[in-house]
């Protein structure tokens, strides 16, 4: 495990990564992200307004968090392919004196990361909120990806190791 302390605006939120086979509680989970891959290159998706990042978002009220990753993978990378769960980020707002019980996010929570092997490039349509797609070595995500860290680089380390 790997913990790290970050600003999310004016809050400070510690991250703990957390290989599990097991996923968290359904509804303490807030987002799905995948390290999405094709011949060992790296699928990174161009969201608008924030940069380079991994498919990924808000899990939906009716999806179950294997839905979630198929859906925004399709909705940003156009891919689809298998998938395998990693394990997942234990997001702490407990040391964060400006949480509150009416924040959208539980005090604790999690973000859900699986691999995906990707089977299928479909166009690429840019209909939802990624202006475009790249693969690229894994070795050059630090070269597109703005807010890299030690978290992100030991969950790809593991989702590369992973067959």
């Amino acid at each position: 495990m790997t913990t790290k302390y970050v600003n999310w605006g004016d809050s400070k939120v510690k991250l703990t990564w957390k290989r599990d086979p097991q996923l968290p509680p359904r509804k303490l989970i807030t987002s799905v992200h995948g390290i999405c891959l094709q011949e060992e290159k790296l699928l990174l998706v161009n969201l608008n307004h924030r940069g380079w990042d991994f498919p990924g978002g808000h899990i939906e009220l009716e999806e179950n968090p294997e839905d979630c990753l198929n859906r925004e993978a399709y909705e940003e990378g156009y891919v689809t392919g298998s998938i395998f769960l990693l394990g997942h980020i234990i997001v702490d707002h407990t040391e964060n004196i400006k949480w509150d019980a009416s924040s959208n996010y539980p005090k604790v929570g999690y973000q859900v990361f699986y691999r995906m092997d990707i089977d299928r490039l479909h166009d690429f349509q840019a209909q939802f909120e990624s202006a475009e797609r790249i693969l690229i070595n894994p070795g050059e995500v630090i070269e597109y990806y703005h807010d890299w860290n030690e978290l992100y680089q030991e969950i790809l380390d593991y989702a590369l190791v992973l067959k």
